[in-house]
């Protein structure tokens, strides 16, 4: 079991997002995770074959076949995950400090790779799935085209009022705004 190899999956359907670590009915508070959900029969049943921890959903329609899935362990310890959201602007890489956005991000797409440790304890073993690497790619808005190019106009009227050296624009004078 020591010789497992890492995951790459193209196009991942994720759910069960819990990326804050959120502590919930069946997620003690800290816990980052999330689920993949296995479109590759093949993969699934040679992962599961690997000692990978593959839980398979009942099917509510007695014709289509039960659904595999992984739950996926996202730990910043010793060895984080690199994490990059892709859009039409770049990559952006996040960390531990900014990864919640995830929880509710719009997701179009998603490639990752899992990293296998496999555990032995009292006498059961298995290998439990972490986040190595996972490219995010965002959904657009619709109106980011027409707004992307405008200059925030906010940023100008944060001023100081031009009358003292330590009015920061919050002094209350009638020139400040």
């Amino acid at each position: 079991m020591s010789d497992i190899d890492a995951v790459n999956i193209e196009n991942a359907r994720i759910g069960f997002r819990n990326f804050s670590g959120k502590e919930g009915k069946f997620n003690p508070a800290g816990n980052r995770n999330f689920a993949i959900f296995l479109d590759d029969m093949e993969l699934a049943k040679q992962m599961e074959k690997d000692g990978w921890n593959i839980r398979w959903l009942k099917s509510r329609d007695e014709n289509e076949p039960d659904q595999p899935m992984i739950s996926v362990k996202v730990a910043f310890g010793k060895i984080p995950p690199k994490i990059i959201l892709v859009s039409r602007k770049g990559l952006s890489q996040i960390g531990e400090d900014e990864i919640n956005i995830l929880d509710w991000a719009e997701i179009a797409n998603v490639d990752l790779t899992l990293r296998p440790y496999a555990w032995n304890v009292s006498g059961k073993s298995g290998v439990k799935a972490y986040l190595k690497t996972m490219y995010v790619t965002i959904a657009e808005d619709n109106w980011e085209d027409k707004y992307e190019e405008r200059p925030d106009s906010a940023q100008d009227s944060i001023g100081g009022c031009g009358r003292c050296e330590v009015c920061d624009g919050h002094c209350g004078s009638p020139e400040a705004f």
